[in-house]
């Protein structure tokens, strides 16, 4: 029996195997690293924001912290996970029979195992969760006790081996071990070079499908109790509208879109122009709908609402002036003039300067005491001194009380104490867009550019027809890296805040920063993250459909 095992372990079919064992020992490290330090920590959040988290862990409390963040928009935030998961589902068994259609053959085998495997895995998951309140809840058994690392390894282990966490990870490794077994089997039985394929699609697929059902189910269910609170203390329940309106609005957007592009085809001015006014129209009627979305949102937190506001203020004051900024200085730089070298270096210095370092500095430059800097050398052009980094105005309305105009609040602008804080970030960032901008001129032909020289076009048309269309990957880019940044931005703007501005510089990530360390109320800060990471997940699918339609690469 050994010496059959070592002949089949040597031979062609234990070579193949030898490949597969070799090549997933190779890859449990980055698994193991990727899942512990990126996966796990994102399952935990999530698992953190559905309780009541004050330095212990508290009662479950299902997406309560959602609906006082965002109020309604909470439920479709689930809903819109749920509807992901399917989508992911979807994809993955799509494939699956794609693939066996190409190679004719039957898929349908290879549902088992991958089936088994799916549910292995979320059961896994369900381990998890069961297993964590055992965990956590060791620090309220060692309250009173003399703390030393056997009482924790006996507290953890009596966590370990509860019944309850036995059973979960019984059925788990048990389900696993059976997909595993019916894989070797199936593999047997019906040899195929796209096992591992199908069975991983497989798996893939059943995995997401029950865990948007379950999504779905539980978000429903939390809707439900959330309706029935409201209508036990005589609030209306205005709840569902505001999802299906909601909801509504963003379907007639995507029915917009998709009618934009079909219009954008069509050969016939008149298809055109007929699809362009039904997608005009539709686009209206979305935005109607939509317009639920500010009282929904100003009946949540008030301090997410004005973060998120802050944060508009701050990327809109910010990505455009950055990069316009840097593409001329790039473009400027990429000339063959003197002392280049020189200037690159320079205009690169702010980016790779220590962030609290020139944070710090800009905040005693920009200090709202007459004896500020700043405020010294506009007394020489006979400026009155501005409060600056003390100003909770908008610049807007500063201006206008100059002019005796009086303005509503909603055109108050960001305030000056915030546009010092954007313009310590472009001149941070300029410098790094600069660099990047110069790679993507240094890849474009140079015979492109002779041969319109030759044609008669201008430097202007050169770089208008010719310079732009080209950097259009970096410009995509450089973007979509800004973009998600000021949804990012902390350091500078932790460092640089006064208590003086009234909060009109906490961006959504400081006010997350607030409510975890100084607040230390866990469970509502992870849940108003994961909002911030819908947020940012949004605007990413937006500009890549937006913007990354019109990249051209060579």
């Amino acid at each position: 029996m050994h010496a059959k095992f070592l002949a089949a372990w040597h031979g062609k079919t234990g070579r193949k195997w030898r490949e597969y064992l070799t090549a997933y020992l190779m890859l449990a490290p980055s698994v193991t690293l990727i899942f512990v330090f990126g996966i796990f920590p994102v399952l935990f959040a999530v698992y953190v924001s559905l309780h009541r988290w004050r330095i212990r862990m508290g009662k479950f409390v299902g997406l309560a912290h959602y609906v006082r963040a965002v109020e309604s928009l909470g439920f479709l935030l689930f809903f819109a996970a749920a509807l992901g998961m399917g989508w992911a589902a979807w994809r993955a068994l799509r494939q699956v029979f794609s693939r066996a259609r190409e190679h004719e053959e039957s898929p349908w085998w290879w549902g088992a195992p991958g089936g088994l495997l799916g549910v292995g895995g979320l059961l896994w998951v369900r381990y998890g969760v069961i297993l964590l309140p055992g965990v956590l809840g060791i620090a309220n058994k060692a309250v009173g006790v003399k703390r030393s690392p056997g009482l924790f390894r006996k507290l953890l282990w009596e966590a370990l081996v509860a019944p309850h966490v036995l059973a979960a990870l019984a059925w788990a490794l048990g389900l696993t071990l059976a997909g595993a077994l019916a894989w070797w089997v199936l593999y047997r039985r019906q040899p195929s070079a796209r096992h591992s394929t199908y069975i991983l699609q497989w798996g893939e697929g059943v995995f997401f499908l029950l865990a948007g059902v379950i999504t779905a189910w539980f978000t429903y269910r939390q809707l439900q109790l959330n309706i029935q609170k409201a209508v036990e203390e005589g609030r209306p329940p205005t709840i569902a509208t505001h999802l299906v309106l909601i909801t509504m609005g963003l379907m007639l957007f995507f029915a917009a879109w998709k009618l934009w592009q079909s219009a954008v085809a069509s050969a016939s001015d008149k298809g055109f122009a007929f699809k362009g006014l039904a997608a005009l129209f539709l686009l209206v009627a979305g935005w109607i709908f939509v317009a639920e979305l500010p009282p929904v949102i100003e009946a949540g937190d008030p301090d997410l609402w004005r973060g998120l506001v802050v944060t508009v203020y701050y990327a809109v004051g910010t990505v455009p002036f950055q990069l316009g900024i840097a593409l001329v200085l790039s473009y400027l730089l990429f000339q063959n003039i003197r002392g280049r070298e020189f200037f690159r270096v320079l205009y690169f210095m702010p980016y790779i300067t220590p962030t609290v370092a020139s944070a710090a500095v800009f905040r005693l430059l920009f200090i709202g005491h007459p004896s500020g800097l700043v405020n010294r050398f506009l007394r020489l052009f006979g400026i009155a001194p501005l409060k600056w980094l003390w100003e909770p105005r908008g610049v807007f309305a500063l201006l206008a009380d100059g002019l005796g105009v009086h303005l509503p609040s909603w055109a108050a602008g960001p305030s000056l104490a915030l546009v010092v804080i954007m313009i310590y970030s472009i001149w941070t960032y300029v410098g790094y867009d600069t660099v990047i901008y110069l790679a993507g001129l240094g890849n474009i032909p140079n015979e492109i550019n002779e041969a319109a020289e030759i044609d008669g076009a201008s430097r202007w048309q050169i770089f208008r027809h010719i310079t732009l269309p080209l950097l259009s990957p970096t410009t995509y880019f450089l973007s979509l890296i800004a973009i998600i940044g000021t949804f990012k931005a902390f350091n500078h703007i932790y460092v640089m805040r006064e208590t003086e501005a009234l909060k009109t510089v906490n961006t959504f990530s400081v006010v997350i920063f607030d409510t975890f360390f100084t607040d230390t109320r866990y469970g509502y800060a992870s849940a108003m993250a994961f909002v911030l990471f819908a947020i940012i997940l949004s605007l990413t699918y937006i500009n890549n459909k937006v913007q990354g339609s019109r990249v051209f690469y060579q």
